[in-house]
């Protein structure tokens, strides 16, 4: 279904709606099943997706069963204009990453194949999570070119807290107070958007260590994030060092120390931090920062989605009018088309994310 070679406004995208160990449930469920203003939050980010020009099409990656019945509902088809397919999760995040993307070559049938030259080994692809309920076209448009333009293998996106001033608690108003990634340059939130090639990354099991130990609220996930960045043999010392100056400065951000985590916060540059994750991936590795803070709000608590449902129609209406003054009026719907929701058949654990020397020839 995707093109051997494919411009670089051209991208297909993988959302992840998994319901393995690394994702978390809310309120007893699979959150991307959870409904934001009549819509489970899967089909709200397949539907956003349809408006986004730089998507060719759609792969939704997850519970198969699940996914048939809630994205075959027919106020979603009605707006589908590019192909959307559902392939049956694997074991973990990583897994599924990997191995859809190898479905998606052209011609790999139910196994999924390899890259096979350098082309297909340089094809980008949009990563997103399915927990996403307000995001909007022109913030995932911004993303994907400006990462394009910074010509990396890892594209990862952050927003600014100026951005995310918006979704805070205010007077008479409830909010979400955000958590960040203290750097010299600003404080910055990932945006859940990710454009990668995949085949590039030369230890892509430390994307999934990453993940996995992404709640950095708690002193064991802080510390088990930090030795297997060590024992990890494109990590070590220096990039611990830049780990725990950011944890430095979020604790004193925490308890109120914001001048203390203002001076810490100098020690890590934007440019150090691209620079050791690119020796842990083993890849061109670059942090896109954007102007727009939607995807940033993902939901991992009760709080965070009661807030979000009471607060919906606010927010989206003033992310709206943001993206329309930062970039312009979202792009006119192009026509439905008769694009049918494709579920793709359980496939063999293949291609075991092998490094990119095995993987392309």
């Amino acid at each position: 279904m995707v093109q051997s070679q494919l411009a670089l406004e051209s991208v297909p995208a993988i959302v992840a709606a998994g319901d393995g160990k690394a994702s978390k449930a809310v309120c007893g469920e699979s959150k991307v099943y959870l409904e934001v203003a009549g819509q489970p939050m899967v089909a709200r980010v397949v539907a956003a997706l349809q408006q986004v020009p730089e998507v060719s099409e759609v792969w939704v990656v997850g519970n198969a069963e699940r996914l048939e019945a809630t994205l075959s509902a027919e106020s979603l088809q009605r707006k589908l204009t590019k192909p959307l397919v559902v392939v049956p999760q694997y074991r973990n995040l990583l897994e599924n990453a990997w191995q859809t993307y190898r479905r998606m070559l052209p011609g790999a049938g139910v196994a999924g194949r390899d890259p096979a030259n350098d082309a297909e080994a340089d094809l980008r692809v949009l990563y997103l999570s399915a927990d996403l309920p307000l995001l909007v076209p022109q913030e995932i448009s911004a993303f994907i070119r400006t990462a394009a333009e910074a010509d990396c293998d890892y594209g990862l996106g952050l927003s600014t807290e100026a951005s995310m001033t918006p979704f805070y608690p205010r007077a008479g108003r409830p909010g979400i107070q955000m958590a960040y990634f203290n750097t010299a340059e600003d404080r910055l939130r990932q945006n859940n958007l990710h454009l990668v090639r995949p085949a590039r990354l030369g230890r892509r099991q430390s994307v999934e260590d990453m993940y996995e130990h992404r709640y950095q609220k708690q002193l064991g996930q802080v510390i088990g994030l930090a030795w297997r960045i060590l024992v990890n043999k494109g990590g070590g010392p220096s990039i611990v060092f830049y780990y725990g100056f950011m944890q430095l400065a979020l604790l004193c951000d925490r308890v109120g120390l914001r001048s203390l985590a203002d001076v810490i916060r100098r020690a890590v540059p934007l440019a150090r931090i691209e620079r050791a994750c690119s020796r842990l991936l083993d890849a061109n590795f670059r942090l896109i920062v954007t102007g727009m803070g939607g995807c940033a709000i993902d939901i991992d608590n009760e709080n965070d989605l009661d807030v979000t449902r009471e607060q919906f129609e606010t927010w989206r209406m003033e992310l709206e009018n943001q993206a329309e003054r930062l970039y312009g009026p979202p792009p006119l719907a192009a026509k439905a088309t008769d694009v049918a929701l494709q579920v793709l058949a359980p496939g063999p654990l293949a291609g075991a994310v092998p490094p990119p020397e095995e993987s392309v020839s």
